[in-house]
């Protein structure tokens, strides 16, 4: 079944795009605008793509056009989750000049980011197509940006991890180390956790596996093992508990990992590593309101 498209709260869309219109406008506005632009005058622009990609982050850059101003038209031509190739047009914009102007940058930043982080997503994704595996993202995300960068992952065919600390139990190397080994980790995870909290445990050898699986671990994350050490992996666990491979994940390699017969493969390439789509908002020279 395909998964419907995710979608982005209002709330926390325009609490982020206000924070990063008053960063950009401070106490005065935009200086530049009021010093060569008359407030009658209007403009009407063009949002395209310079290179092909993966649109995400619409309702941010439409966020930042109407929380400028009044009177802003924002008018998408795609929907996120679609692809652009170059010259493809995204969006046309029309409204008092000054307001246009001054939206302009933060509707692009939050924009070219998400873009960048699903079309380098949507790579991935179909680099695994066919080996049954699905690309996950992590917790390595830009401060402050978690929320926006996780919806990118969606719209470019990734699967989200868990958004934060308080949402599902992963026991790393580091709790294990404290808690005095894989099986006693996990099962003091099993008796906090209440019914509808999932529990993962990292595992970085066959021995650590076999441990889990004995614990009653139903999601294993393997972390940092090459190939052969992954098949191994998948064929000791044989279907009792879904595995995820995860550690030095390029693109250059996922198609292999999949390969192996994991379930989940996640990575921070596709929100650490990820350029900026080129996308440019071009003014209609000579538009009449």
């Amino acid at each position: 079944m395909t998964a419907l498209p995710a979608q982005l709260s209002r709330l926390i869309v325009e609490r982020a795009v206000a924070a990063a219109l008053e960063e950009d406008l401070g106490l005065v506005g935009d200086l530049t605008s009021q010093a060569t632009l008359a407030p009658e005058a209007w403009a009407e622009a063009t949002l395209s793509a310079r290179e092909p990609g993966i649109i995400a982050g619409l309702d941010l850059a439409a966020a930042a056009f109407r929380l400028v101003g009044d009177g802003v038209i924002f008018d998408p031509q795609v929907k996120d989750g679609e692809r652009v190739e170059i010259g493809g047009v995204v969006a046309h914009i029309a409204g008092p000049a000054r307001l246009v102007m001054s939206g302009e940058r933060v509707a692009l930043n939050f924009l070219n980011h998400l873009s960048g982080i699903a079309t380098l997503t949507r790579l991935y994704a179909d680099a695994v197509d066919g080996t049954g595996a699905r690309i996950c993202d992590t917790r390595k995300t830009t401060p402050g940006l978690r929320a926006f960068e996780k919806y990118a992952v969606r719209c470019g065919g990734g699967v989200n991890h868990r958004y934060a600390l308080n949402d599902a139990i992963l026991i790393k190397d580091n709790h294990i180390a404290v808690a005095g080994g894989v099986g006693a980790a996990y099962k003091a995870a099993e008796a906090f956790a209440g019914h509808l909290v999932s529990i993962e445990i990292e595992v970085t050898t066959l021995a650590e596996l076999a441990e889990a699986l004995e614990a009653g671990a139903r999601i294993v994350l393997l972390d940092n093992m090459d190939n052969d050490l992954l098949r191994q992996a998948v064929a000791l666990n044989a279907g009792r508990a879904r595995l995820e491979a995860s550690g030095g994940v390029k693109l250059d390699r996922v198609r292999s990992i999949g390969e192996t017969g994991v379930n989940y493969i996640s990575t921070s390439q596709i929100t650490m590593g990820a350029k900026p789509l080129d996308l440019g908002l071009d003014v209609i020279i000579g538009a009449a309101k």
